[in-house]
């Protein structure tokens, strides 16, 4: 058994009692921190690294990630959520990809990540036009092949397009409608014996890295009888439960005018807003659903990058987490970020909400959004016993931090610094489970080079089957913009954006 020990750094733990070292020694023998502590003896196959100067803290965990969107960054102009699928999950006429383009392109984002001090994620890939386990095994084998901690679903709507959207039905020519519905959706019992499937191949695998999710994407895109199956899944093997709710005002609008209740308090009257429940983005929300996910003891993942690229409005953070509800932060696609640096997620979340909030008293600190980027998300994973902190016991999830950087030169606030001045350019090692991955800047269980020219080469596959996809897009989006608009006109009795 392998063993490391980190000597003379400086110790960030994240632990309850947010304790730190100014100089430690932290000893991870396999892959889990044996011990932490002053003057510890390495053994005789241990390898020290010299923490003089650097930091010691545990690995950023990205809680919310659309590994499909990777090969899109930079691609789609901004525009309102609704509009902006159209270009990524287009209603007819998707041509599938290869499982090995599937394969890259979930390397290429893990590869970014743990460059940039990333030791784990929550994947919710979404599939067009259809999923397949050969496209599942690729993306989890490349997981398995960086080295990362990956927790990955399914996401897989099944219902018809325009049962998605408000008001779509009626604005749709009857031949866009019957397109629709000869692209028809995958039944519930298939998709709920495909989990099965993928629970028992991949979950708990590779040393325990590997682990299943489970996604309804959103309430409004599945069946109820799946919204409901994949809850009893998420319970019968303790998975946590995907599902964005009230990412955009249109969703706001959508609950009114089909369920005649909010989308929280859809899932809360199905029974699935419970413990293990993932929510994601949470921005146009009213008191009684803040009410609702807390007593739920639900997690909510908070993309405040996404929210701003797509217009979508400012999440009610401190109304939330004054509630107790737990807060993770997620990167989104790199489509809706154009990057997953989860460094400049941490500094817009700890900006955004000052202009939401007067009170200054109640924007986030410092401290808080580095809760948020490791041992919160950890929780919200349903991992926090093994990761998002460093204490003995726990598997060693850990990055070093070089102080002798320009972001930390002069060092006045170690936490101030790590969430406004860091951009991941200051992380020198990576570990997972006690294996580096990264050093000096270097991926150590991925080729770099040979990836990116391999991305370059599959790019001109991926753009050339995209040609239909655009053009039918670009035929769609005038409808769906009549759409969007027609429910700004709806009064929805919430502010979360600062049109006047």
């Amino acid at each position: 058994m392998s063993s490391v020990l980190f000597k003379n750094i400086r110790v960030l733990t994240m632990d309850a009692a947010d304790s730190e070292h100014l100089a430690a020694d932290v000893l991870v023998e396999g892959s889990t921190i044996a011990a932490i502590g002053e003057d510890l003896a390495p053994g005789h196959a241990t390898r020290v690294i010299d923490g003089r100067g650097k930091l010691l803290m545990p690995g950023l965990i990205n809680g919310h990630f659309h590994s499909p969107g990777n090969f899109n960054k930079g691609a789609l102009d901004d525009m309102p959520l609704e509009l902006f699928m159209l270009y990524e999950v287009p209603p007819f006429d998707c041509p599938p990809v290869s499982a090995r383009l599937n394969y890259v392109r979930t390397l290429l984002g893990a590869a970014e990540m743990l460059k940039s001090g990333v030791t784990a994620v929550h994947d919710d890939p979404f599939y067009v036009p259809v999923v397949s386990m050969d496209l599942i095994d690729a993306g989890m084998k490349a997981y398995a092949d960086s080295g990362i901690r990956a927790t990955v679903s399914i996401n897989m709507p099944n219902v018809v397009e325009y049962e998605k959207y408000p008001f779509l039905y009626d604005l749709l020519p009857e031949e866009f409608r019957q397109k629709m519905r000869d692209s028809p959706p995958l039944p519930t019992s298939e998709l709920l014996t495909l989990y099965r499937d993928f629970i028992a191949r991949w979950h708990r695998t590779n040393q325990g890295l590997l682990r299943v999710s489970v996604s309804c994407s959103a309430p409004q895109r599945v069946k109820v009888d799946y919204l409901q199956g994949l809850s009893d899944l998420s319970a019968e093997f303790d998975l946590p439960y995907n599902m964005h709710l009230l990412e955009t005002r249109l969703q706001r609008v959508l609950g009114n005018q089909l369920y005649g209740k909010s989308l929280v308090r859809y899932v809360h009257d199905h029974g699935v807003l419970t413990g293990r429940a993932m929510v994601i983005h949470a921005i146009w929300v009213d008191e009684h659903d803040m009410d609702l996910m807390a007593d739920s003891d639900c997690s909510i993942a908070h993309n405040p990058l996404c929210n701003l690229k797509l217009g979508s409005g400012i999440m009610p953070f401190r109304q939330l987490t004054s509630r107790g509800i737990n807060i993770c932060l997620g990167s989104d696609e790199m489509c809706s970020d154009d990057a997953v640096n989860l460094w400049s997620v941490a500094k817009l979340a700890g900006l955004v909400h000052k202009i939401a909030e007067t009170d200054y008293r109640k924007w986030p600190q410092s401290q808080e959004v580095l809760r948020c980027a490791t041992s919160n998300a950890a929780r919200a994973m349903r991992i926090e016993r093994e990761v998002g902190s460093i204490e003995a016991g726990k598997q060693a999830d850990l990055i070093v931090i070089d102080l002798d950087t320009l972001a930390f030169t002069p060092l006045n606030d170690l936490r101030r610094q790590l969430v406004f001045c860091e951009n991941g350019s200051s992380v020198r090692v990576v570990m997972v489970a006690g294996r580096i991955v990264v050093e000096d800047g270097k991926l150590l269980s991925i080729d770099e080079q040979l990836l990116k020219a391999e991305v370059r080469e599959l790019m001109e596959e991926y753009r050339a089957q995209y040609k239909s996809v655009d053009h039918w897009a670009h035929t769609l989006e005038p409808i769906y913009r009549r759409m969007y608009e027609r429910c700004l006109q709806e009064e929805v009795h919430l502010r979360r954006n600062c049109v006047p």
